[in-house]
Order: structure tokens, then C-alpha cells, then sequence
């Protein structure tokens, strides 16, 4: 937001007509099966046509479109299955946010190189044995050094 639209909203020109709140800037990541210039093009232009969009970045290798602006995630998966492809919200993060990459509910074969799934199950339980012996001597656990 600049100067001019912060001013604006404490001074307004007219009494009678509210300015409605800008939605939140936002980056929404949708998977689409993409395997030609033309489809690329025409997920690519049905987004950029959308009201309140800055940004829009298509990676055909990873099938993944990366929407910036003030928009809705809702609004821009649709939009994009409207042009027939089917679409979903990103569903990977990179493997080095995960504890246990390699799980078999996280491992994916068919997510691009350098990620995995995103799901609950790569988290370590805290109750395994060897999580609580790696937590006795962990630089965050205060009492690990009071025999010393």
C-alpha cells in the first residue's frame, strides 16, 4: 500500500459512497496439468484477466501456476477450472520443512523434484523414544546441561 492509499482511506472526497477493504495481498499456488503452449496460455490468461491480480508465474515442468494480487483462493481455482484442466490447490512443500520427507503418507512420486506432500504424518511424534532422547540433550531443553 502506497502513501496515497492510506491517506485515502482517513480522507474521503464524498460522504455517500463507501470505499469497500482491498482483500489481503496474497500468493495462491494451484496444481494444472499443462502439456502444451496452448494450454499454458489459456490458464495463464483466464488468471491475469481476474480482478485484483499483480502477478501471475506458470511452470509447465512443475505444473504449477503461482497467482499474486488481491484475490481469493477460492475465486482463482475456479477460475481456472473453468478452462476444462483439472486443478487443485498446491498440495507440496519443500522436503527440508519436513522432520521425516520420506514417510510413505508424505513421499510422493509424482511431486516435482525437491518436494514431498504436505501432510501430518512427516511430523515426528513426540512420544517416540528416540524423539525424547534426542530432546534430553537438545540445545532448546534448559535442563540438558545441569549434570555438568
Amino acid at each position: 500500500m502506497g502513501v496515497l492509499d492510506l491517506l485515502s482511506d482517513y480522507f474521503s472526497v464524498s460522504s455517500s459512497t463507501r470505499r469497500k477493504k482491498r482483500k489481503p495481498m496474497q500468493t495462491v499456488e494451484i496444481k494444472v496439468k499443462m502439456d502444451c503452449d496452448g494450454c499454458e496460455r489459456r490458464v495463464r490468461n483466464s488468471v491475469a484477466n481476474m480482478k485484483g491480480v499483480k502477478q501471475v508465474e506458470v511452470n509447465r515442468k512443475q505444473s504449477k501456476v503461482t497467482v499474486t494480487g488481491y484475490v481469493e483462493r477460492n475465486r482463482v481455482l475456479k477460475k481456472v477450472q473453468s478452462t476444462g484442466k483439472r486443478a487443485e490447490f498446491w498440495p507440496y512443500i519443500q522436503y527440508n520443512l519436513v522432520a521425516y520427507p520420506f514417510v510413505s503418507q508424505a513421499y510422493d512420486k509424482k511431486a516435482p523434484s525437491g518436494y514431498v506432500k504436505n501432510t501430518d504424518h512427516a511430523l515426528p511424534n513426540p512420544n517416540a523414544p528416540h524423539e525424547k532422547l534426542a530432546t534430553l540433550f537438545s540445545d532448546d531443553n534448559p535442563n540438558s546441561c545441569s549434570i555438568m
